[in-house]
């Protein structure tokens, strides 16, 4: 019998792959998002010292009184507005964009397109 291996642990291991790639330092944080069935998340860390700089996601009060759904690609584009204009506010301006293993499309891409457009290079 074959054994199929799950989703989340090719994921698990794509995003593993992916970090041996880069890492965020002062001058250029990481940005990493993770998405769930319900939820997304998203934050900036310094992975120098392991610190996170910026977070936002979409179980905070005021970013889910704004949205009509969590799940979606619209809260998805707010949510990366959100980290956007956080991270501006913090003096971030460039960082490394950590998709996390996710496949970039969707969700992924809309919350990246949102974040270049609210103001972060990557």
């Amino acid at each position: 019998m074959v054994k199929k291996e799950s989703r989340s642990s090719i994921r698990v291991k794509k995003h593993r792959r992916i970090r041996n790639r880069f890492s965020g330092t002062p001058q250029r944080p990481r940005l990493a998002v993770f998405r769930s069935n319900s939820h997304m998340y998203a934050q900036v860390v310094d992975d120098t010292v392991g610190h996170t700089l910026v977070a936002a996601s979409t179980l905070e009060k005021e970013i889910k009184a704004e949205l009509e759904k969590t799940d979606n690609v619209a809260a998805a584009a707010y949510l990366g507005t959100v980290i956007g204009k956080r991270a501006l506010e913090k003096g971030i301006t460039t960082v490394v964009y950590d998709r996390g293993g996710f496949l970039y499309h969707g969700k992924i891409a809309a919350l990246a397109d949102a974040a270049r457009a609210a103001g972060l290079e990557f």
